[in-house]
C-alpha cells in the first residue's frame, strides 16, 4: 500500500519504522533536519512542508495513497490534514485527536469529514493502565473475542516456582488451563514447545480464560485482587480518563500534582477523586497521604525521569503495591523492561502507534478470512492475531495434529461461536464461524499463511 504519514514526532517515527518494512512510506514534515534523518535511517520518502496544505500533499502524490494518517501535534491540523487528504482522492484518513472537549464530536467528524478513524492517544493509553490494574499480576494484559481470552505478560521472579519446569510438565501438573506461548529471554525470542524450560527472568506470555488466569496465579501463590485505591501523580488529560475510568470501576482515586492551577481545575472536572496539591516526588508527602494502604500507584507526568524515579522508589516501599511508568522514550522503556525494574510501563506513542497499525493491518485482510485483533508483543518481534474463519477455509474440520505449520506458528486459543473456550491440543479442529488467535514471529495477512 501507498503510506502518507503527516508529522514526524514519536507516533509518527514508530509508524514509520513498522510500516517501511512493508509499505510504500512518504512523509510530511515541516523540519527538514528531522526529515532528513529519517530518510537516511529508513527506506521512505519525505516532502517538507504543511501536511494541511493542499501542495504538499499533491507533491506527496496524495491522489494515488491508500492512507493518510495525521499524526501532528495539533487536533485541528490533523482534522484539516485529512479533509484535504479526502478532497484529493485518498481512499482512507485517520486522525490523532487529543482534546476532550471533541470527544462528543468524534461521530459526526469520522461520517462528514470523512475519517476512516479517530484516535485520542491519552484514552487509549488510561485504558491500558486501567486494565492492568484490574489485574495487577500482569505487566500487560491484552484481550480477544470481546474479553472472553486474555494474554498476560508475566516476569518470573528469581526463585519463582515455575524456574526450571517443563512446559508439558507444568500443562500437565496445573489446575488450570493456560498456554505458554512466547517467551522473552534476554535478547531471545521463542515461541516454545512443550520441551521448552522456563528460567528465572523469563517473561512469559499466556493465553487463558479471565478465571483460568486467576486459577493459575493463585496456584502460584502469587494472585493479587484488582486495586481498590490508586494514587496517581500527573493531573494532565491522561490522568483525566484514567482517573474516570478508575472510579467507574469503583476504586478511591487521590490525584497529586505540583501546579495549584491543574489541580483544582481537576478537582472540577473529578468531583468523587482527592486531589493533593504537592511534589509526587516527595517520598514523605506519599507516606502522608496513605501510600502505604494504597493498591496501585501511577506516575504520568510529563518527564520521564520522574516518573522513572518515582516508580523505583515506591517499588521498593510497598512490595505489595502495583507500579505502573509513563515512558515515552524507547531507550529508557527498553532498559527498564529488559530489567524488570518497574511493574508495568506504559508508552503513549507506542499505545497510539499499535492501534494503528491494527487498523493498516485490517486493511490488508484478504477474502477468506478477517483479522478481528491484533497486539505487537516483545518489542513488535511477535504478533498475535484473531481471526475469524468463514464457511470456505481449508483449515475447518482438519485436527491441529494433521496441520503442517510454518516454523514460529503457535495456536494459542480458539472460540467457539457459543463463547466456548477452547486451549487447542492436538485433537481439536477448527470450525466454521470460530475466532482463532495465533501467536507469530512472522506476517500473516490470512490464517491460511499458517501452513507450510
Amino acid at each position: 500500500m501507498k503510506i502518507i504519514i503527516v508529522g514526524a514526532g514519536k507516533v509518527g517515527l514508530a509508524l514509520t519504522q513498522h510500516l517501511s518494512k512493508e509499505h510504500s512510506v512518504i512523509v510530511i514534515d515541516q523540519n527538514p533536519q528531522l526529515l532528513e534523518h529519517i530518510i537516511n535511517v529508513y527506506d521512505v520518502r519525505g516532502v517538507c512542508g504543511n501536511g494541511a496544505c493542499a501542495d504538499v500533499q499533491k507533491e506527496a502524490d496524495a491522489g494515488r495513497a491508500n492512507l493518510l494518517i495525521a499524526t501532528a501535534s495539533s487536533d485541528e491540523i490533523n482534522i484539516l490534514t485529512c479533509l484535504v487528504a479526502k478532497t484529493l482522492g485518498v481512499q482512507h484518513t485517520i486522525a490523532r485527536i487529543r482534546n476532550p472537549e471533541y470527544e462528543n464530536q468524534l461521530r459526526y467528524m469520522r461520517g462528514e469529514l470523512g475519517l476512516s478513524m479517530a484516535i485520542n492517544p491519552e484514552r487509549a493509553t488510561a485504558r491500558e493502565i486501567a486494565r492492568v490494574l484490574r489485574y495487577p499480576n500482569a505487566m500487560k494484559l491484552e484481550s480477544f473475542s470481546k474479553g472472553r481470552l486474555e494474554l498476560v505478560e508475566y516476569r518470573l521472579a528469581p526463585g519463582s516456582t515455575l524456574s526450571g519446569v517443563r512446559l508439558s510438565d507444568l500443562y500437565k501438573n496445573l489446575r488450570a488451563r493456560v498456554l505458554v506461548c512466547a517467551v522473552a529471554r534476554k535478547d531471545e525470542t521463542i515461541i516454545p514447545s512443550g520441551d521448552f524450560i522456563l528460567q528465572d527472568g523469563d517473561t512469559i506470555y499466556i493465553t487463558a480464560t479471565p478465571h483460568e488466569l486467576e486459577q493459575f496465579f493463585r496456584h502460584l501463590g502469587v494472585f493479587k485482587c484488582k486495586a481498590s485505591s490508586v494514587m496517581i501523580v500527573g493531573a494532565s488529560k491522561l490522568c483525566y480518563y484514567l482517573a474516570t475510568q478508575l472510579i467507574e470501576m469503583g476504586m478511591t482515586v487521590k490525584i497529586i500534582d505540583q501546579n495549584k492551577e491543574r489541580s483544582t481545575h481537576m478537582s472540577e472536572l473529578l468531583p468523587k477523586a482527592l486531589i493533593i496539591t504537592g511534589d509526587g516526588t516527595d517520598s514523605e508527602l506519599l507516606r502522608e497521604e496513605g501510600l502505604d494502604q494504597t493498591d496501585g500507584f501511577v506516575a504520568i507526568t510529563g518527564m520521564d525521569e520522574a516518573n522513572i524515579l518515582m516508580a523505583l522508589s515506591v517499588s521498593k516501599q510497598c512490595k505489595n503495591c502495583k507500579v505502573v511508568a509513563k515512558i515515552n522514550r524507547q531507550s529508557l522503556v527498553d532498559l527498564v523492561s529488559t530489567e524488570g525494574m518497574i511493574g508495568s510501563v506504559v508508552s503513549t506513542g507506542s499505545v497510539t502507534a499499535e492501534l494503528i497499525l491494527q487498523y493498516v493491518r485490517a486493511m490488508q485482510n484478504a477474502s477468506g478470512s478477517q483479522v478481528k485483533t491484533l497486539h505487537r508483543l516483545i518489542g513488535g518481534t511477535v504478533e498475535a492475531l484473531e481471526f475469524g474463519i468463514r464457511p470456505d477455509s481449508p483449515l475447518i474440520g482438519v485436527p491441529l495434529r494433521d496441520l503442517e505449520l510454518r516454523s514460529g506458528i503457535l495456536l494459542a486459543g480458539i472460540v467457539r461461536q457459543n463463547g466456548k473456550i477452547v486451549i487447542p491440543s492436538g485433537e481439536d479442529a477448527i470450525n466454521a464461524g470460530d475466532d482463532v488467535i495465533v501467536v507469530t514471529t512472522s506476517t500473516l495477512r490470512d490464517i491460511r499463511d499458517i501452513l507450510r
